[in-house]
C-alpha cells in the first residue's frame, strides 16, 4: 500500500534534479570561469563569420549562405546547454522544472540533428559545384537554397516535437538525471512502465533511421566527389579549399554524438562522472568552436576578409597615434 502511494506521488514529476554537476564542487570558480570564458569565445567566433557573411556582398553565395546557417545552429545549441549550467554551478540545488527539462532535451537533439542536416545540404552543394559545376547557377539558385535551409532546421524541429510531446506523455518513477543535461532518451529511461515506450521506441528508431540516410547521402556525395576530383588538378584544389573544412566538420560531429549515443545507449556506469560528463557535452564543446576557425581559416574569401579587417584596424591605430602627437605639438 505505501509503495503504490510513493509510485503515484513520485509520477506527477514537477522537476529533475541534475546529479551529474556534484562532481564539479570542488572548483565551482574555475570551471565557472573557464566555461563563461569558452561559451564567449563560441558566442564571438560564430557571430564573427555569420556577420562577415552578412555584410560582405561578394559572400552572398549559397556556400557560404549555408556556412552562416551552421554558425546559428551553433548558437542555438549552446545557449541551450551554457547559460543554465552556469546558473547551476552556483546554485543549491541543481534542480531543472520538468517543463524546462524537456525543452532542454528538444534542444539539444534539434541542434545535433539540424546540424547534421546542415552537413548533407552543404554535401550536395559541394557535389553540384564540383560535379556538375555547370549547372550549379540553375540548381543552386536562392530560392532552392532557402528551401534546403527551412528543410534543415523545420524537421528536426517537427520531428522532436512529436518525440517531446510522447515522452511529456510518459508516467515517470523518478528524478535524478545522472548528467549536466536533459536528454531525451535518459527522461524515457524513467518511465515507470516499459509498456508505455512502444510509441517511444517506433519514433526513436525511426528517427534515427532518418537522419542515418542524412549520412549515406554524405557517403554517396563524397564518393563522386573524389571520383571527380581524381581526373582533374583544379577540382582537387577546390576540393582541398571547400570540402576538407566540410569533412573536418562532419568527422569531429559525428565522432561526439557517436560517443555520446553508444555511451547513453551501451555504456558503464563504472565510468568516473567527469569522464561520463565530458562524453555527454562533447558534441556542445569541440564542433562549435572547431567549425569557425576551420572554416574561417580555410575557405579564401572569409580568410582574406578577416585580413582586411585586421590590416585596416592596423592601418588606423597609427593615425590615430600620429593625430595625437600632433594635437600634443599644438598645444
Amino acid at each position: 500500500m505505501t509503495s503504490s502511494l510513493i509510485m503515484d506521488n513520485v509520477s506527477v514529476v514537477r522537476f529533475f534534479i541534475l546529479s551529474g554537476i556534484n562532481e564539479t564542487n570542488g572548483y565551482t570558480v574555475t570551471l565557472f570561469s573557464v566555461t563563461l570564458m569558452y561559451y564567449c569565445m563560441i558566442l564571438f567566433f560564430n557571430i564573427s563569420v555569420i556577420m562577415i557573411i552578412m555584410l560582405d556582398q561578394n559572400l552572398h553565395e549559397p556556400m557560404y549562405i549555408l556556412l552562416c546557417s551552421f554558425c546559428m545552429n551553433s548558437i542555438y545549441g549552446t545557449t541551450g546547454f551554457y547559460p543554465k549550467f552556469l546558473f547551476d554551478l552556483f546554485s543549491s540545488s541543481q534542480q531543472i522544472s520538468y517543463e524546462w527539462c524537456l525543452l532542454q532535451a528538444f534542444v539539444m537533439y534539434s541542434f545535433a540533428c539540424c546540424e547534421l542536416s546542415i552537413l548533407a545540404v552543404m554535401a550536395y552543394d559541394r557535389y553540384v559545384a564540383i560535379c556538375r559545376p555547370l549547372h550549379y547557377q540553375s540548381v543552386m539558385t536562392k530560392r532552392r537554397v532557402s528551401q534546403l535551409i527551412c528543410f534543415s532546421w523545420f524537421t528536426p524541429f517537427c520531428i522532436f516535437s512529436i518525440n517531446v510531446l510522447l515522452t511529456s506523455r510518459l508516467k515517470l518513477c523518478g528524478v535524478n538525471i545522472n548528467r549536466l543535461l536533459c536528454v531525451n532518451w535518459v527522461i524515457v529511461k524513467l518511465a515507470c512502465n516499459e509498456s508505455d515506450l512502444f510509441s517511444n521506441n517506433i519514433t526513436a528508431y525511426a528517427t534515427i533511421l532518418f537522419y542515418m540516410s542524412h549520412g549515406l547521402f554524405i557517403i554517396w556525395t563524397y564518393m563522386h566527389l573524389v571520383r571527380t576530383c581524381v581526373k582533374s588538378k583544379d577540382e582537387r584544389v577546390k576540393f582541398m579549399q571547400t570540402c576538407v573544412p566540410h569533412l573536418v566538420s562532419l568527422l569531429t560531429f559525428i565522432v561526439a554524438v557517436l560517443f555520446d549515443l553508444m555511451y547513453m545507449r551501451f555504456g558503464s556506469t563504472g565510468l568516473p562522472q567527469s569522464l561520463q560528463n565530458f562524453i555527454a557535452i562533447e558534441f556542445l564543446l569541440i564542433p562549435p568552436v572547431l567549425n569557425p576557425l576551420v572554416y574561417g581559416f580555410k575557405l579564401t574569401k572569409i580568410r582574406n576578409r578577416i585580413i582586411d579587417l585586421f590590416s585596416f584596424r592596423i592601418n588606423l591605430h597609427p593615425l590615430s597615434s600620429i593625430s595625437n602627437k600632433s594635437k600634443v605639438r599644438r598645444k
